[in-house]
């Protein structure tokens, strides 16, 4: 059966007249039974190419997933379209009866961990019943070269290769080349199966800046955009203490999520999180692959992302539902030091591969260029030259020929004895003299006094520019010394460019991008999310899994006055039209 043969199927389940981006190639390769890796951006329907042959197939699609949380969200999503779902985790109290339901072929769908799924038991109870499909989620998870290496991904290549004439599809939105090739070998896929349908997430907005006074940015960034969001933090501490400033500052609810934290704490944080229409979460990266929630409006970075895939995953969980959302990502010369130093601490096989991410992350922050074209290109695409949704497409920056000033910096660090900081060379460099200057004869060298003018304003961030380039880095004790990338900038072979820092703070627009989705001051589009929020707590689910606000919005924009006119608007499936249908046409006949 094939793709196009299943889309009345789509319409009943999922209320979608037609298969979005490739979907309808991964479903058919599925359908006829074929092996698949499907690289597919964050948003663009991955879950939907194995519940829809989860419907059409007999037999039930084996789903494994790296968290239990992930889990849990789609299983309610598969359940509110009336697919038969089920998870095996260690906090189901339903295992028995679960086992039993597959069995007795009374699922469609059955989500498993990773540690779960590798087990002997496992393979017992999928002996009594051969699954119809083998399901692979967070595929990159399986390779060493990937970013967020499981070694219980290993593992699953037994149980599949004890099932040969069972399909199987890995999945995965992040994924290099090098990735890709290992994701292939490891799950036994044929390198014709890989379908690749791209990286771009043209509704995401980047904007990077260099981390000048953190909490009035976050700030100015989160009162663009009322929405729920995300503020990543590298350290637990930096993530409560970044939670009690906004909840002041905004009068918003946030919350803090670390892995430190208990595990009900986080569950409860996590559940909140989900459930609500204006929530923050100030979070490490232990948040994120377990949220499938579609209407994050905004992802904030305070500090650099540990890799390039790394943000492109976690600015990829804003957006999901297709409407607009904004991502600030905030650096410091010090984030690429400490990085750097973090290197040595991983095993020697897979230095080379983060060093290369890091660097692509050196060229992001750097580029004054289009954001996603530096992104896209990472992942091997050819993206057009000005995306028109970035900071430096929307407010570009001139571009400034630092190359002299580079050498004279770099000289003034290896002058002074590579063991002072940025603060002290500039007063070098401009020829401020003090004590410790005097003192240390750093007024009698040939570097002081040599930057004046219109040239000094550009020393800080060139500093930051040639640490994220590892021209330099720093000593132990915070100085700077010169880095492995110093010589050619020195000699000449390596022209240093940069963006010219601005002479003052632009203006934001009080409305980011993340907010300009949902019309304001609309009665009836106000009115439908009350009633969806009324739904969602007697069902106790978030209120995306009633309807997103885009199908809210083309209710408010229809106003349809039946079952049969309601049903024609896209997201709304036979199900939810039976289960929610009347509630929301008696609040249009309303207005």
């Amino acid at each position: 059966m094939s793709a196009d043969a299943l889309l009345p199927l789509l319409k009943s389940t999922f209320g979608f007249d037609h298969f979005r981006g490739r979907q309808a190639e991964v479903v058919d390769r599925v359908m006829a039974r074929e092996r698949t890796l499907a690289v597919m951006p964050t948003g663009a329907g991955k879950s939907l190419t194995y519940q829809l042959p989860a419907v059409a197939l007999d037999g039930c699609v084996v789903v494994v997933s790296p968290l239990i949380a992930l889990m849990h969200d789609q299983l309610r999503g598969a359940r509110a379209a009336g697919i038969r779902a089920a998870s095996l985790t260690s906090v189901d109290m339903d295992g028995a009866e679960t086992r039993q339901a597959y069995r007795d072929g009374t699922l469609d769908l059955l989500y498993v961990a990773p540690e779960r799924a590798t087990g002997e038991g496992f393979r017992a109870l999928l002996e009594a019943r051969t699954p119809a499909l083998f399901a692979i989620d967070e595929a990159h998870c399986v390779s060493e070269w990937g970013h967020d290496f499981r070694p219980d991904y290993r593992l699953l290549r037994p149980l599949l290769d004890a099932f040969p004439q069972v399909p199987r599809l890995a999945l995965t939105a992040t994924a290099d080349k090098h990735t890709r090739e290992d994701i292939l070998v490891q799950l036994g896929i044929p390198d014709d199966g890989l379908i690749l349908a791209g990286f771009d997430r043209p509704n995401i907005r980047y904007a990077i800046r260099p981390r000048i006074s953190p909490a009035r940015q976050l700030l100015d960034f989160i009162a663009a955009n009322p929405g729920p969001g995300i503020v990543y933090a590298p350290t637990r501490s930096g993530t409560e203490r970044l939670a009690e400033q906004l909840a002041t500052a905004t009068g918003r609810r946030v919350a803090a999520y670390h892995a430190g934290l208990d595990s009900e704490i986080r569950a409860r944080v996590q559940h909140d999180f989900v459930a609500s229409e204006d929530g923050i979460v100030t979070a490490t990266v232990a948040f994120g692959m377990g949220i499938d929630k579609p209407d994050v409006r905004f992802v904030a970075h305070a500090a650099l992302p540990k890799s390039i895939e790394s943000y492109y995953q976690e600015t990829g969980r804003g957006g999901r539902d297709g409407d607009p959302a904004e991502t600030l990502m905030l650096w410091g010369a010090n984030d690429f030091a400490t990085a750097r130093v973090r290197l040595a601490e991983l095993p020697e096989a897979r230095v080379a591969g983060e060093r290369a991410r890091l660097n692509a992350l050196a060229v992001l922050v750097e580029t004054v260029e289009c954001r996603r074209a530096a992104l896209l290109r990472h992942f091997g695409e050819n993206p057009p030259m000005n995306c028109g949704n970035c900071d430096n497409c929307l407010d570009p920056a001139a571009q400034v020929d630092a190359t002299v000033l580079a050498q004279k910096l770099l000289s003034a660090v290896y002058r002074t004895g590579q063991s002072y900081g940025a603060g002290h060379i500039e007063a070098v460099l401009t020829g401020r003299s003090d004590e410790r200057i005097v003192g240390r004869g750093h007024d009698k060298l040939s570097v002081f006094g040599i930057v004046e003018g219109e040239e000094a304003r550009l020393i800080k961030p060139l500093v930051r520019s040639l640490m994220a380039r590892e021209a330099l880095s720093t000593t132990e004790h915070g100085g700077l010394m010169l880095g492995p990338a110093a010589k050619p900038v020195l000699k000449g072979e390596a022209p240093v460019l940069m963006a010219e820092p601005p002479l003052k703070r632009t203006k934001r627009d009080p409305r980011g991008a993340g907010a300009a989705a949902n019309p304001v001051g609309d009665p009836l589009f106000d009115a439908l999310r009350a009633t969806r929020r009324e739904l969602a707590q007697e069902a106790g689910v978030p209120p995306y899994v009633i309807f997103h606000d885009a199908v809210l919005r083309a209710m408010a924009n229809e106003r349809p006055t039946n079952r049969s006119a309601l049903s024609t608007i896209p997201g709304v499936g036979a199900k939810k039209l039976d289960a929610w249908g009347d509630a929301f046409l008696a609040v249009i006949d309303q207005y």
